[in-house]
Order: structure tokens, then sequence, then C-alpha cells
């Protein structure tokens, strides 16, 4: 055995630094054909469903290509029944993001898209696949922080566990499609879903105007519901856009994330049109407040109730980072005026009549 390493200092260091170019070349290769192999798996999901094989051949169409498969290249590993069956979701739920949503493309790029997704393992897909075929987008973060982060499988399976027990913030938005990667998360958590307005002395009949002034009453508290990091900048904030006036119920400006965060109150169900009402606030505010170095501004719509699919729905139709939550009617009043007001029933029946 040599005795040079021993000897020469900088002889070794050059064995070292050989012996870690070895290494990443290996790592690169192995980055190369995973990406190879996903790309191709994609490839074959797309087949399967452009040629329309399952329709046209019917039941067992998947085992008669694994077999065809198989038997035309021998040895190759992944060419099971099962896993042409994955071919195919992952191809379809991911090819989504391309139809449904324009802000994921916007922001990667189709190109950028796939590259991403052929960044991961299979193993990986098959798990995201199995936890969320139904939501692509959702899958799709999964992906990108697997990607971002350099999660190994376990870690993956840990992160989506925890996720389901403690998530970010429960509130529908589509901060992750819209805003920077280290904005997302924090916009994300300053949302809540439902928040609880207990704090609030609603003493007359329950209309927005009462709940606004509750608000601003009792900032303070409302200021620790959002979170840390919280400015107030005012109440009906006034903007001139074009010649009309516009007033936004609640605008704030976030030291952690560095936007400014613009919140609408509504007491009646989520409608889509609100979304272009708050959208607009929001651009208005990008274009006469922030600054060079803030981040974009954020939307926050606070609602009686939501359907969740309307909602997701009308998130994807626009490219403003934006969050919809819902409040607590029942945590509105304090327990002392409940003896004298009108029951919870009745006011969720007077709303729902207008």
């Amino acid at each position: 055995m040599s005795q040079l390493i021993n000897i020469d200092e900088e002889y070794r260091q050059w064995v070292l630094g050989v012996c870690g170019r070895f290494r990443n070349s290996q790592i690169k290769a192995a980055v190369s054909v995973n990406n190879a192999l996903i790309e191709f798996y994609w490839e074959l999901g797309k087949d399967i469903v452009d040629m329309n094989l399952e329709k046209k051949y019917g039941t067992g169409t998947m085992n008669a290509i694994s077999q065809d498969l198989r038997r035309n290249l021998p040895g190759v590993k992944g060419l099971s029944p099962i896993n042409m069956y994955y071919t195919k979701r992952f191809y379809t739920s991911y090819n989504q993001l391309f139809v449904k949503f324009p802000q994921v493309v916007e922001k990667f790029g189709e190109d950028g898209i796939k590259q991403i997704l052929f960044s991961i393992p299979w193993g990986h897909h098959r798990y995201i696949i199995d936890k969320f075929s139904e939501n692509p987008q959702r899958a799709f973060y999964y992906v990108l922080q697997t990607h971002i982060n350099g999660w190994s499988r376990a870690v993956l399976l840990n992160m989506v566990e925890l996720d389901s027990q403690e998530p970010l913030g429960k509130a529908i938005s589509n901060f992750e499609l819209t805003l920077p990667d280290t904005q997302s998360d924090l916009a994300q958590e300053i949302t809540k879903d439902p928040y609880t307005f207990d704090f609030a002395a609603v003493t007359q009949p329950y209309h927005e105007n009462e709940l606004k002034k509750a608000l601003e009453n009792n900032i303070s508290q409302f200021l620790l519901e959002l979170g840390s990091g919280f400015a107030y900048m005012g109440r009906e904030y006034r903007l001139v856009v074009g010649d009309t006036e516009q007033f936004i119920d609640l605008l704030f400006y976030n030291t952690q994330i560095r936007s400014y965060v613009v919140i609408e109150v509504k007491v009646t169900k989520f409608k889509p049109g609100d979304i272009g009402q708050l959208g607009t606030y929001v651009s208005a505010v990008n274009h006469q407040l922030k600054g060079e170095h803030d981040n974009p501004t954020i939307g926050l719509l606070i609602c009686k109730d939501k359907d969740t699919v309307l909602a997701q729905y009308a998130l994807e139709s626009t490219s403003q980072p934006i969050g919809i939550s819902e409040y607590e009617l029942s945590k509105l009043f304090p327990e002392n005026f409940k003896g004298t007001l009108p029951s919870i029933e009745d006011i969720e029946n007077e709303i729902k009549d207008k």
C-alpha cells in the first residue's frame, strides 16, 4: 500500500479531492438516471392516456402492457402492472397543472414544472400520488418541497403526517402558487380557519359595520389572533383608484414576511365576486403602497361560511395571493350579552334571508 498519502500533505489533499469529485460524479449520474426514468414514466403514462388503451382493450389492459414491455425489455425493473397504473395516474394528475392551474405554469413554466417533477425519486411520487392524486396543487407542493429540501422518503412521510395534524394554516389559499417559496409558508402561517372573535363585544343586531367596529376597537387582540409581526395601518383605509375611492376594511403590514396584508370581512357566505373585489384592492396596494423591498401584497377574506370547492375554483381564477377563512359567529358575543340578544340561529337565518 502506498505511503505517499502519509508523507506528502499536498498529495493527500489531491487524492481526497479526486475521491470527492468521483462521488459527486456518482451523485450526478444517479440524478441523471432518475430524471430520465421519471421522464420515461411520464411519457409512458401520457401514451396510455392519449392512445386510450384501457377503453380500447378493456379489462386487463395494464397487465397486457406490462407483459409485452417486460417481454421486449427483459431484466428491466419497474414494468409491473401496478406501476403501469401509477404511470397513468402520475401523468393524469400533474397534467392538470397545465390545464387547470395557470398560476403554476406562470410561476414555474411548463419546462420548469417537468424538471421539478422529474427530479425526485419514483418511490416519493408513488406515495404522493396515493395521498393527493385528486389534489394536484397539494401534490405538486410536496414534490416541490422534496426537490428544494432534498427530503428522503421517510422525511416526506413525516412531513405529510405532520401537515395533516397541524397544518401551517387551514385557510384555503393560493399562496404556494402565487408567492415566492420563502414567502408562501410564512404567509400561510398567518392564516387560520376559522378565526375566533370572542373578544369582540357586539351588542346590537349583527351587521357588517358592527363587526368591523369591534375589530377596530379590539385591534391588539385581533393582532394576536393573526400572529406576530403585524403593524396596524388602518380601518376603512382609503385608496384612490382611477376616478373612484376604494376603502379597504383593514390594512396591516407584516414585518416577518415584509408584505402588506389586505383584509376584507363579509357577514355572508363566500361569493366568487368577493375574490375580484379583494384582488383589486391587493393590486392597488401593490401599485400605490408597496415599496421596492416589499414582497407582494397578500389578501385575506374572512367570511361567514364557504363552499370549499367553489372557493378553490375562485382562487384558481386569480394570480393574486389570496386566502379565504371563516369566522365563528357563536364566539362573537361575550357570555353576559347572550341572554339579551337574538339567538345565533335567528341571526344566521336573518343573514341567509338577505
